[in-house]
């Protein structure tokens, strides 16, 4: 009897393996880790998922704290902010809350800066008024820029401050540099910060010329001219020669106090009643002429 070998030289007994029986129970296994595996991810993600909202609750913005604010009251400044409690205190664009502060006339700057868990802390730096303008019969406080801030009114009586005439009208631009009128009467008295006693004593300023302001005294009835520069330091002139100048003129109409070394008074007419208004230009030019007299400093 023949026994046929196969021809293919590597096959060897040792080669062939009988195939093993799939065991059920593995299948099983195999499917029972793939479903925990899921369930065990879901409820991680249910468990960090209210953790998040948990803590995007305790990061709402529920307390704004104002500093700074002096003029407006706290309520004001808050009814500006309405809509910022509620919001998230990372997202909150703080930036865009900024600039509805700043769109009060009152407010010159504001910063507002996020405190944990839940707070906004803002701080204001309000406009400080120098003078009240008197523009077409109405009265408005001027900042220290020139800039108009707010109609005056009774509520701004405990304010004592000089009246500013020659200001264009309310609506006209109030930055500084954009009415050299106001950006005069603001230079002027920004400069007499520096020496509080004459400040206190400046009852008016007229800024219809803008290159020579004109000042009053309170219990001066003369016109005092300063010109656009060294205000301080004229007035001061002024205030040290009023005396003297009294005895030799007895009715001042106005001085001025533009030229150096020299002082140019003009008495009141005998023949005509003093004008409150400031002369106009074209009368100024005569303080040097024979209707003035000079007094060396």
């Amino acid at each position: 009897m023949s026994i046929a070998v196969s021809k293919d030289r590597r096959f060897h007994r040792a080669h062939v393996k009988p195939a093993r029986r799939r065991r059920p129970w593995r299948g099983l296994a195999v499917g029972v880790v793939k479903y925990s595996a899921v369930a065990a991810f879901a409820a991680f993600v249910v468990y960090r998922g209210g953790d998040v909202v948990a803590q995007a609750r305790m990061l709402q913005i529920d307390r704004v704290v104002v500093r700074g604010n002096s003029r407006l009251s706290t309520g004001e400044v808050l009814a500006l902010l309405n809509g910022l409690r509620g919001e998230n205190l990372v997202w909150a664009d703080l930036g865009r809350w900024r600039q509805r502060l700043l769109a009060s006339p009152w407010v010159r700057d504001a910063t507002l800066r996020r405190s944990l868990p839940s707070t906004v802390e803002v701080a204001v730096a309000e406009r400080e008024p120098i003078g009240i303008g008197r523009v077409d019969g109405a009265l408005y406080l001027v900042d220290d820029r020139g800039a108009i801030i707010d109609e005056y009114g009774p509520h701004y009586g405990d304010l004592d401050l000089p009246v500013i005439d020659g200001l264009a009208g309310p609506h006209a631009p109030a930055a500084l540099g954009d009415d050299p009128h106001a950006e005069l009467a603001a230079r002027l008295l920004v400069a007499l910060r520096a020496k509080p006693p004459v400040l206190q004593r400046i009852s008016q300023v007229d800024v219809r010329d803008a290159h020579n302001a004109a000042v009053i005294l309170t219990g001066d009835p003369a016109v005092l001219y300063v010109g656009e520069e060294r205000f301080v330091q004229r007035l001061e002139s002024y205030l040290d020669l009023a005396s003297a100048l009294r005895d030799q003129v007895a009715t001042i109409d106005y001085v001025d106090l533009r030229f150096d070394n020299r002082i140019y008074v003009k008495p009141v007419s005998a023949t005509s009643s003093r004008k409150r208004d400031a002369p106009a230009a074209g009368d100024r030019g005569k303080s040097a002429a024979g209707t003035a007299g000079s007094v060396q400093r």
